[in-house]
């Protein structure tokens, strides 16, 4: 397939297993495991989808911080690292990516599908129901790590989809024509309890929907109609444009932006930075413990 033809072909944001089983000899199509946490680099190399790259989030996907107060735990790389990066993975804009990790996409695998899309990537998609599921569905796996073919970097420097800075956040929580969704667990919102971060609690005038109302009991996306009807109701007459997503450090909000992709929503804008960034800096925190 021509550059232009995947460019002019519609991919859900979301692939099936099965899809991908089908899938599995393109010779377009790379895979992306993006498994993240101490472990994640042994556990890909125990047992992973047959010729998927392993990403480190905290290396290549997000780039160190002396300060959290300045841009969160993990802020964006440049778009030209980013770049250079896709181009070791052997990514081209023919392309075909699908991404995966083993918590139903709030790893980092829709953090990479965020990365890529704000790229103007169109063909990269992230796998319902992670790893599990596509084991489960009989896609092979190995236990040797492919080498990275490396080239040249992607074709494109700047991310192209919106994010929000903290002077963003403050302005729009006083705004009822804007609306900062925190898609953290409840009981972290409600500053019952904060494992990651130093402070409990929450960004003042913001509004809960965890990530995990995103899923079904098994794990897997909701229906494009049952999101459309979940973010409809919490936008009320708002557009995306005036939503911002954040969750603690700018890696999970993506899987909201991602099921609103799902659904048919324009991608609202991304706060990076998100709770950690906010609790480091001083600013007022709510709770409601």
């Amino acid at each position: 397939m021509s550059n232009s033809e995947k460019e002019a072909e519609h991919f859900a944001p979301i692939i099936r297993p099965q899809e991908l089983v089908k899938l599995k000899d393109a010779p377009e199509l790379v895979l992306i495991d993006a498994r993240a946490g101490a472990d994640a680099q042994a556990r890909y190399e125990a047992q992973h989808l047959a010729g998927a790259f392993w990403v480190d989030l905290e290396q290549e996907l997000a780039h160190k911080t002396a300060n959290p107060a300045d841009g969160g735990r993990h802020p964006l790389p440049t778009a030209q690292a980013f770049s250079e990066l896709l181009g070791q993975l052997g990514i081209t804009p023919a392309s075909h990516v699908v991404v995966y990790d083993d918590k139903s996409g709030a790893n980092a695998a829709a953090r990479f599908w965020w990365m890529l899309s704000a790229l103007g990537h169109r063909a990269v998609q992230v796998l319902d129901g992670g790893l599990n599921a596509a084991l489960a569905s009989g896609f092979p796996t190995s236990a040797t790590a492919p080498k990275r073919p490396g080239g040249a970097p992607y074709p494109q420097h700047t991310w192209s989809l919106p994010t929000a800075t903290v002077q963003d956040v403050e302005r729009a929580v006083q705004h009822e024509s804007e609306l900062v969704i925190d898609v953290r667990d409840a009981f972290r919102y409600r500053g019952e309890q904060e494992p990651i971060d130093l402070i409990a609690g929450h960004i003042p005038g913001t509004v809960n929907i965890p990530f995990s109302s995103n899923l079904d009991a098994e794990g897997f996306f909701l229906s494009p109609a049952l999101l459309k009807a979940q973010y409809d109701q919490a936008l009320t007459d708002r557009q995306p444009t005036d939503v911002i997503v954040h969750c603690g450090s700018g890696v999970t909000a993506c899987h909201t932006l991602l099921a609103m992709a799902h659904a048919g929503f324009e991608v609202p804008k991304l706060y990076v930075g998100s709770w950690s960034e906010w609790s480091n800096s001083g600013r007022q925190v709510a709770t409601e413990a």
